[in-house]
């Protein structure tokens, strides 16, 4: 599942910084807590709708806050330390009495901070902090990012791997993967979809035969694309002869790497679906849609690939094609 990908991707990245920062940190090393204070404000600002800034940008070095959001009326530390007496010493500071009335969180970027969610704090300028709120780690990060929609959590996975993945020197390509997709994207799918010039007792066998009984109905609602795919790939072929058997070789090929490591035919299926998904969302000429409908288009690229004989085994004497 992508869901799964996107989630262990930003947790590594998440519980990797968290280490350095408290590794180096022990070696008086201090640079990683510098720049996390911006990192963490566009982070908390992509997560919680947040409009944080750096205060350092506003008035330089002050004690006890390191991010304001004055429309949200939010003040927050960000901070490797994680003890009572840290926060204690921050909501003692005199800055606190020009913010009364904002809401102070304290950021843990590198220790776990449940037990100090469970204290009471000294507050002496009744800073408005509910330690069980108000205090973040995380943990906390990594809950919310685990419950959001798809779409959301594609967006943190996009942003941490800007801010902390590892840059390659990939230059993108135009593929026809991309061009297909671009094509079927821009029809009405809605109508005309029911296509006579399959057999649906042939491909009936040959989802018993692979053992793909279990996602029959996905295949089923995809099926009644093929004479309209059909038609986008006569379109397609009239820019260059090989353009549509280029789409199918890359689809097999996905079917071929991932044939060894998926010993069930459904994994294996749902497997050629994410890899595909990658291959578009790469491409230098993909034109961005909405997740959904680039997964619908791949699901009907793909099951029209296993219609075709392009993907998975033929039972003997498999004619997908009505005759005459």
């Amino acid at each position: 599942m992508n869901r799964s990908e996107y989630f262990n991707y930003i947790e590594e990245k998440l519980q990797v910084l968290a280490f350095r920062i408290e590794k180096r940190g022990q070696l008086n090393i201090l640079d990683l807590n510098i720049y996390s204070e911006n990192f963490f404000a566009d982070f908390l600002n992509l997560l919680f709708n947040f409009n944080l800034v750096n205060l350092n940008v506003l008035k330089q070095n002050v004690e006890g806050i390191d991010l304001v959001d004055i429309n949200g009326k939010i003040i927050a530390q960000v901070s490797s330390k994680c003890t009572k007496q840290k926060i204690e010493d921050s909501l003692k500071k005199k800055i606190f009495l020009k913010y009364q009335d904002f809401t102070f969180k304290f950021v843990s970027i590198a220790k776990d901070a449940g037990k100090l969610r469970e204290r009471n704090f000294t507050n002496p300028h009744k800073v408005l902090f509910s330690p069980a709120d108000d205090i973040i780690d995380i943990g906390i990060i990594l809950n919310v990012v685990l419950n959001m929609q798809i779409e959301k959590q594609r967006e943190v996975y996009k942003f941490i791997k800007k801010e902390l993945g590892k840059e390659v020197d990939v230059v993108k390509v135009d593929t026809n993967l991309a061009t297909i997709i671009n094509i079927l994207a821009s029809e009405n799918l809605s109508s005309n979809i029911e296509s006579p010039e399959i057999n649906s007792y042939e491909i009936d066998k040959k989802i018993e035969f692979n053992d793909l009984l279990d996602i029959k109905e996905t295949i089923d609602d995809y099926k009644i694309y093929y004479q309209k795919l059909d038609e986008k790939y006569a379109e397609f072929d009239r820019e260059g002869a090989n353009k549509s058997l280029s789409v199918f070789q890359v689809i097999k090929k996905q079917y071929i790497l991932l044939q060894s490591g998926k010993s069930n035919p459904c994994d294996l299926f749902f497997g050629i679906i994410d890899n595909v998904i990658k291959i578009i969302l790469e491409s230098k000429n993909y034109k961005e849609i909405p997740y959904e409908e680039l997964e619908m288009c791949v699901y009907i690229l793909v099951v029209d690939a296993f219609i075709r004989c392009k993907i998975f085994k033929n039972p003997e004497g498999y004619s997908y094609v009505v005759a005459g």
